[in-house]
């Protein structure tokens, strides 16, 4: 009796813990969000781009995070420098391609990070793509013009413009290999306040699309924690007040510039962090790892789109 007893008690918790453990479990909190489209911004890559700069990921892991919490990502690759049009064109060809090989039907959330913001806006607004996008979210985004595009623009000579232009396109095409058009001057003109003025105003938002805006700024530009925007830092502030658009920035984009939408802010960080800088917002390389928590904070970016979808 007493071994008849015990089987049963046995045989009782065996069938009984698979209800336990399903019932004390939870889904990936980004289960069921729209598949997240990540955009990338001047001189970047994607996860389908070749040459050198393939061997490192431009979102430093954030999309395998993103992935691993039960988000579908897709970060395509562009032409590294050109005008926000083309590289639109190019967003879309690779969005409509994936897709198709998906045999997905539905609405996707994007995400540009700087010049990726703008080349997604111009998708959305003029190329047809309103219909199939939920969210348009922007991380550092210039959308009133960078500073150091303007710099850049008048310490070079127009008659010289062109030779160091081809100097750059030469080293992308080494670097991140393919065979795109590269186009430096194109790119230049796309993210100056001029480029932008015209820009914004054939780029309108468009009605059903849900436009939100992240960013952050250098509090202290020393050279430890911001090694290359520190050094860019006090120009894009002064050019920030010339222009009227602030002194603070994240190295190369003024505060101001980058609200768009509905602003959500940026990153938290600890007292011993001297700001958030352009490449560190992104994670790119993943440079941002050391000085905040990069995956709270697109783990907020990406809960906000599911939300909004």
């Amino acid at each position: 009796m007493i071994r008849k007893g015990l089987l049963a008690i046995f045989i009782t918790i065996a069938l009984a813990t698979p209800v336990l453990a399903s019932s004390g479990s939870s889904s990936k909190p980004l289960a069921g969000t729209y598949p997240i489209i990540l955009s990338h911004g001047l001189f970047g890559w994607g996860e389908n781009s070749g040459g050198i700069i393939s061997i490192v990921n431009y979102w430093g892991g954030s999309d395998d995070y993103l992935r691993s919490q039960g988000a579908t990502v897709f970060a395509p690759g562009k032409t590294a420098a050109n005008s926000n049009e083309v590289r639109a064109a190019e967003l879309k060809a690779a969005i409509l391609t994936y897709a198709a090989a998906t045999n997905y039907t539905g609405k996707f959330h994007i995400l540009g990070h700087s010049q990726g913001g703008l080349d997604s806006r111009y998708m959305v607004s003029n190329l047809g793509l309103s219909g199939r996008t939920a969210t348009l979210t922007t991380l550092n985004t210039p959308h009133y013009g960078s500073p150091i595009a303007d710099i850049v623009k008048t310490v070079l000579p127009s008659w010289i413009q062109p030779f160091v232009a081809s100097i750059v396109e030469t080293l992308v095409k080494i670097v991140y290999g393919g065979t795109n058009q590269q186009n430096a001057l194109a790119a230049l003109s796309s993210l100056s306040k001029e480029g932008l003025t015209s820009f914004n105003s054939y780029t309108p938002n468009r009605s059903g699309v849900k436009y939100f805006s992240y960013g952050s700024s250098i509090t202290i530009p020393d050279l430890i924690q911001h090694p290359l925007m520190g050094i860019l830092h006090p120009a894009c502030g002064a050019g920030g007040l010339f222009q009227g658009q602030g002194f603070t920035n994240d190295g190369l984009v003024p505060l101001s510039s980058q609200k768009w939408g509905t602003w959500k802010g940026g990153p938290s960080y600890g007292i011993f962090t001297t700001g958030i800088d352009h490449l560190q917002a992104s994670n790119t390389l993943r440079s941002g790892s050391l000085w905040y928590d990069v995956e709270g904070f697109y783990m907020n970016m990406a809960s906000n789109m599911k939300a909004n979808q």
